[in-house]
């Protein structure tokens, strides 16, 4: 696979990530440890590089991600991150200096290693100086446990004043072809300051695959039903988005996650998507991603026939959608 940097400072990655979330957290019951393994392993061996995880996704997530690539840790990039409270999404931000500190000793012992590649705040605390976090940070990667510093769904604001304390190496948010917002300011702002892209849901989480419907029944414990671009309604509505990534796709000879994640790829080259899965086809079909070459033409056609369609529901419930952007 091909290799992207992220940021000034060299972080060189595989153009595809993996998110790894899913295997334990979000979207319903955790997958078996060994299959987790498997999984990732697997993504190692067809060309993987770029892994991430968090403290909050649990900390069996970390220690799976760990574990796997423990024989081949010094070949592969690993991202974690820090920012809530008692690493509980459900509970609110924290990023003080001492909790950041004490999230990065955990997580170095649950990864197995000595050094995080790269350690994003996962959302912007609205209590703590973003200065004080990108200091923090800035400490520990002299004190070698850390090598690169990120953010995950900052705006503009904070990512500027990060910036200054410490080069952010990587924005991590949602970016995809249903959700265009970063556009707007981020990735301008991101290509003035040399910040590379890191998108999460590529996939429109799960919906742009094609392998979702009005139909669909999700595990009670699945995010996506608290989330209103996947009401039943809505999913029907957004479906003609979805019939016409496949028509772009059976002209490519591609499907419709392929052409999903090749569009990102063309949009700059210091964009790494890293689509989630916890099965070993979509594993492979999502690796196919990388290899898909869209001209400007080919984007410009896809963009074209997008903004003929008006995608249905918020990505987030409003009180998840206050805590990015910030």
């Amino acid at each position: 696979m091909k290799k992207r940097i992220l940021g000034t400072d060299g972080l060189e990655v595989s153009a595809l990530g993996l998110g790894c979330m899913g295997l334990s957290f979000g979207y319903g019951p955790a997958t078996d440890k060994e299959e987790g393994i498997k999984l990732i392993r697997a993504a190692y061996e067809q060309g993987i590089t770029f892994f991430d995880t968090a403290e909050a996704y649990g900390q069996v997530n970390e220690e799976l991600v760990g574990e796997a690539l423990a024989p081949f840790r010094k070949e592969v990039v690993i991202a974690t991150k820090f920012g809530f409270l008692n690493g509980d999404s459900k509970q609110g931000q924290d990023s003080r200096p001492e909790r950041i500190r004490m999230v990065a000793e955990q997580s170095l012992k649950r990864l197995k290693t000595d050094v995080i590649d790269l350690l994003y705040q996962h959302r912007v605390d609205p209590n703590v100086p973003m200065e004080d976090v990108a200091g923090t940070v800035k400490e520990l990667i002299k004190e070698g446990k850390v090598k690169h510093f990120g953010l995950s769904e900052a705006g503009v604001a904070s990512i500027r004043k990060a910036h200054v304390v410490q080069p952010v190496t990587a924005l991590q948010s949602e970016y995809s072809i249903w959700w265009r917002e970063p556009e707007n300011a981020i990735i301008p702002t991101l290509e003035e300051l040399g910040i590379g892209l890191v998108p999460f849901s590529p996939l429109g989480k799960g919906f742009l695959t094609g392998a979702i419907n009005e139909n669909t029944q999700f595990d009670v414990a699945d995010f996506r039903n608290i989330v209103p671009r996947f009401s039943e309604e809505n999913r029907k509505a957004n479906q003609k988005l979805v019939d016409l990534l496949g028509a772009i796709a059976s002209e490519k000879n591609a499907t419709p996650a392929q052409i999903a994640l090749g569009w990102l790829l063309a949009q700059k080259p210091w964009i790494v998507p890293i689509p989630g899965t916890t099965k070993l086809h979509r594993l492979t079909e999502n690796i196919g991603g990388a290899t898909i070459e869209l001209s400007a033409s080919d984007v410009k056609e896809i963009d074209e026939a997008f903004a003929k369609t008006n995608v249905q529901g918020d990505r987030y419930p409003a009180h998840l959608q206050q805590r990015v952007g910030k």
